[in-house]
């Protein structure tokens, strides 16, 4: 039997990149994936690619900057398959410019989207959850919400604040057998990044130790990995069985270093991409990493931070 079957999973954003990749691991794993996304006939592509592959999905429109679109989506879910049982808040939206630059609207964009509209499907979602005690829910954030980016304001509070609603909604639901977890990628390959030019993605990919950008799928093992390697906590992993006691973390993949492990029981740390100096590190009990001067991470890795009740 296949780890998610049975299973109901709703993927934002699924329409490419990581959402995509994220909807076809848990395809393959048995869920009922709803493809959720703006883009129809990208929508439509990715759904046929599942079913082709024989697994099941099915295509939902979604606007999270509309909030009539997101109670739409959520009760045509919910109605299709009785219940859902995970829930990936993946999309997100990027309108870059330095803050002096930034207009109130460019903010208001970015924050409904990546922000307001994962609270609202997450509420309008975790009902159901509530009322059958059993839900995965995975938030996708990004590195600059830990460590913030320059000419991105907007889009790093989004995902800084991404994590903070994760935090809380994993304190509220616990108790509900209901985890709420967030997967921080560092760089990726995906339509964003690729708008940057050669010279910067060039820069960039030097920075990191695997000198190369991450894959969506390497984001997927990471949401969705049922825990065949447990240095990497993925998706799956934090939507399945697997993830039952995890309830607060923000996890990350790692492939220029060895990050020893998730901290002690008390710990929390933000690691940022690539080398950062142990003194950055927010050492709040437990064990940190190791005792080297420097951690090295992957160009998909940003931290792995536990906080204990």
């Amino acid at each position: 039997m296949k780890r998610f079957e049975g299973r109901a999973a709703l993927v934002t954003g699924a329409s490419r990149g990581i959402g995509a990749a994220i909807a076809k691991r848990l395809a393959a794993e048995g869920a009922k994936v709803i493809a959720a996304a703006r883009t129809a006939d990208a929508l439509d592509a990715v759904v046929a690619e599942i079913r082709s592959a024989g697994g099941a999905a099915t295509a939902c429109p979604l606007d999270l900057a509309d909030s009539a679109s997101i109670e739409a989506a959520a009760k045509s879910a919910i109605a299709a398959h009785g219940e859902l049982h995970v829930l990936v808040n993946n999309a997100g939206v990027t309108e870059d410019n330095l803050i002096l630059r930034m207009s109130r609207d460019a903010w208001d964009r970015v924050l409904s989207t990546n922000l307001t509209g994962v609270f609202l499907l997450t509420q309008a979602i975790v009902k159901s959850m509530v009322r059958k005690r059993y839900g995965r829910i995975v938030n996708v954030t990004s590195v600059v919400g830990l460590m913030g980016n320059a000419g991105q304001a907007n889009y790093a509070a989004s995902k800084a604040g991404l994590i903070g609603l994760t935090k809380s909604v994993a304190r509220e639901l616990a108790s509900r057998n209901i985890t709420c977890n967030a997967v921080a990628p560092g760089f990726i390959a995906t339509a964003m990044t690729e708008r940057m030019t050669e010279e910067a993605r060039a820069k960039l990919s030097g920075e990191i130790p695997l000198e190369r950008l991450g894959a969506a799928e390497d984001v997927a093992g990471v949401g969705g990995d049922g825990g065949v390697d447990r240095r990497v906590h993925g998706g799956q992993r934090l939507a399945g069985a697997a993830g039952s006691f995890v309830v607060r973390r923000v996890h990350g993949g790692h492939g220029g270093g060895n990050p020893g492990g998730v901290l002690g029981e008390r710990g929390a740390a933000a690691v940022a991409l690539g080398v950062r100096p142990l003194a950055d590190v927010d050492r709040t009990g437990g064990r940190v990493f190791g005792d080297s001067a420097k951690i090295a991470f992957s160009g998909i890795a940003l931290i792995v931070a536990h906080l204990r009740a």
